[in-house]
């Protein structure tokens, strides 16, 4: 039987994690897409990202599916997906799903601590 641990760590081999100081600059750059895959009370708590979409982990599947009702345009095969949450562990597992969906560009931010810690600029 697997446990968290398992998909966490295959996750963790199939999604770049990149480093805070990296996702800032990506940020700065323009041109990535930026997803907070926490829920909404989560972020209302720490903020977000500047500009990041708000896309709940147990959502993506959906927002991400060109076929369902509920798909985001901002899910587009060929951007580049930066995906942030409270720690880096959601990330990771939203990352993999959209990388079975056909995804390629998707990395993982980390957390949101790490990027405020690290002066990244925030919105609430």
């Amino acid at each position: 039987m697997k446990s968290a641990k398992d998909y966490l760590d295959h996750a963790n081999q199939e999604v770049v994690r990149i480093t805070t100081e990296e996702a800032i600059a990506k940020h700065a750059a323009g041109g990535a897409t930026f997803i907070d895959v926490r829920d909404s009370g989560d972020i209302a708590k720490s903020g977000t990202i500047v500009g990041a979409h708000r896309v709940p982990r147990g959502f993506i599947e959906f927002a991400a599916d060109p076929d369902m009702q509920f798909h985001n345009p901002i899910f587009q095969k060929d951007a580049e997906l930066c995906l942030v949450c409270g720690a880096g562990g959601q990330a990771a597992l939203a990352g993999k799903t959209l990388k079975e969906m056909g995804y390629k560009n998707v990395v993982n931010v980390g957390g949101i601590g790490d990027w405020k810690a690290a002066g990244g600029p925030t919105e609430d």
